[in-house]
Parts: structure tokens; sequence; C-alpha cells
């Protein structure tokens, strides 16, 4: 009888982290909004997020599928982005106290540094929803293929047909 009430305490707190690593899948669909939209993400790091950029006026953008950043840093890097790296802060108070790297807009300037501005400013949940985007359809699934891309799109959309059958 022990052993049975242990087994089901383990398996209820196994389930119940399993359930807190699944991104609710309007996260998820908000997110990817907010990425090719708001964010304007996909003109540096591309649709697929794998660095293949929109536009030529854009800078190089990481390949997302391949990063190894924990969504700690993930997020992080959208709050803050990366000082003289091309990525910008979508925090709108980003450097103004020192919240991101122990830096202020003054800091920067000394420094050399420039922060391009983001197309929008993201509220913390907005980043959060790109986050579980990036977590569901994009970190660690490799290059994208034909099937991938219609998994991505949610159907067989015209940009998939790049990549062969």
């Amino acid at each position: 009888m022990r052993l049975s009430l242990s087994l089901i305490a383990i398996f209820t707190i196994v389930a119940g982290l399993a359930a807190q690593t699944a991104p609710d899948p309007e996260n998820v669909a908000e997110g990817m909004r907010l990425f090719r939209t708001k964010g304007d993400c996909q003109s540096c790091h591309g649709w697929a997020a794998d660095g293949r950029k929109m536009d030529t006026q854009m800078p190089d953008g990481a390949n997302l599928r391949t990063t190894r950043l924990n969504r700690e840093l993930l997020l992080m890097t959208i709050k803050c982005g990366r000082p003289g790296k091309g990525m910008p802060a979508y925090d709108r108070l980003a450097y103004s106290d020192g919240r991101c790297y122990n830096m202020k807009a003054s800091d920067l300037t000394s420094k050399g540094l420039s922060m391009p501005d983001p197309p929008a400013t993201l509220q913390v949940r907005e980043m959060e929803s790109i986050l579980d985007f990036l977590q569901v359809k994009v970190i660690g699934k490799g290059p994208m293929d034909r099937a991938k891309c219609i998994e991505y799109w949610g159907s067989d959309q015209d940009v998939c047909k790049e990549f062969p059958q």
C-alpha cells in the first residue's frame, strides 16, 4: 500500500512537471504571429528562424534552430538585445536603469556600442509567447525540410514548395 501511494505521488509530480513544460497551443500561435509581425524577427532570423534573413538591409540574425541558449538566456537576449551586434532590445526600459547587463544607455555610448531600435517594444508575456513558439516549432528541430515546413505553418504553403518532397 505504501509503495502504491509513493508511486502515485511520483507519477503526479512527473505529470505536473510535464504539463508545465508543454506550452499552450494558443501561446505558440501567438508567439509565431509576434515573431513574424510585431517583433519582425523574421527580417533578421528568417521565416524559419534559421538565420536566412528576409531582407538584405537587415543584420544577420542567429540560427535559432541550432541555438544552445536556454530559455532564460533567450529571454534576456530578447529583452536586452546584443549591444554592438545588431540585435535590438525589445524591453522598453532596457538601458534606462541597469537592468540589462548592468549597463545604462550612457555605458553603451562610452563603450562605443550601438543598439538598433526595435520595430516595436514587447511586453514580457509577448516575449514568453515568442519563446513558446521557438520551443515548440524551432529550437532543436534541425534544418527545415518540406515536412517540417508544413508542420511549422500548419498546412502546405507556397514557401514550402522550395523544399523537395
